[in-house]
């Protein structure tokens, strides 16, 4: 027993020494366990029917879509609230005059009221996936099977809370369906409709990038920085993909004044830190890196 006292003492000089103590004797921070549990329910909402044990009574749709509202809005009230007591602590954000409990009841009741909207652009990746990949049989295997919609879905509900300063709860998002899924997309990206990503593991799409309408991604793709430097990370770091590109397996694409051109499709194992024209293949043939354009611009 001498020996774990010891042992104790030791842990909290380090815990003195080094941080990364939860705010001991403050408000806490939002626990992943909750924010779990609110992707979960929400992705019930979202889904009705494809997540439940039990089949769905539609003679009771609204009834049980208001309780799962109910039940999530107070829950979500509570770990937007902590975010937002996090970044008043820090000196990044003030809640106002009513504080950050009336600051989070807004923030939540503006996301229900988004929910309709976040559910017809998720309609139009899932369209998008079932299109664009010849082995799906039913746009219910994409909702119940396809990582790369599962990934697409969370990211679409943490950024609306990237969007409205949140903190800690989008990254905690993202970080969570990577763990499922292998795909890192930062909540910060802003990516257009009919998103696809086939396959999925290893993609990262950075917080900067900028993807427009009608995208196909394959597995390894990078949609990264050329630097990594802290002090430039209020700067564009990350490309821009145009409308209807498409970008085959374990592509790099880096930097942030890079941009493919709309309908280019770029060949796997590529790497580029340039832009590339509209309607352009950019393809590696023999060992060497090749352009070729397809069209006008």
């Amino acid at each position: 027993m001498n020996r774990l006292n010891k042992s104790i003492d030791s842990l909290l000089e380090n815990y003195g020494s080094y941080g990364m103590v939860n705010h001991s004797g403050g408000a806490n921070l939002p626990g992943r366990v909750s924010i779990e549990h609110i992707l979960h329910g929400l992705d019930e909402l979202i889904f009705p029917g494809f997540r439940e044990n039990q089949g769905l009574d539609h003679n009771n749709l609204r009834l049980i879509t208001a309780e799962k509202v109910n039940h999530l809005a107070r829950e979500m009230i509570r770990e937007v609230e902590k975010s937002l007591a996090f970044s008043v602590r820090t000196g990044s954000l003030s809640c106002g005059h009513d504080g950050c409990h009336a600051a989070a009841e807004l923030i939540v009741g503006s996301f229900f009221e988004e929910l309709p909207a976040i559910r017809h652009a998720l309609s139009l990746d899932m369209q998008a996936n079932f299109r664009g990949d010849p082995a799906a049989k039913s746009v219910e295997e994409v909702i119940l099977a396809y990582p790369g919609f599962r990934a697409i879905t969370v990211y679409r509900l943490a950024h609306f809370f990237w969007k409205a300063q949140v903190p800690l709860i989008p990254r905690m998002m993202s970080d969570m369906v990577h763990g499922q899924t292998g795909i890192d997309i930062h909540p910060g990206a802003e990516i257009g409709e009919s998103f696809f990503i086939d396959h999925g593991t290893g993609v990262v799409i950075g917080e900067t990038t900028i993807i427009g309408k009608n995208v196909k991604l394959y597995q390894g793709v990078t949609l990264g920085a050329l630097s990594v430097k802290k002090e430039e990370g209020n700067r564009k770091r990350h490309p821009t993909i145009e409308d209807d590109v498409t970008i085959y397996s374990n592509a790099t694409i880096l930097g942030g004044e890079t941009i493919i051109g709309r309908g280019s499709v770029i060949g796997g194992n590529v790497w580029i830190t340039e832009s590339v024209p509209s309607n352009t293949t950019v393809y590696i043939q023999a060992g060497d890196q090749t352009s070729r354009q397809r069209g006008g611009h």
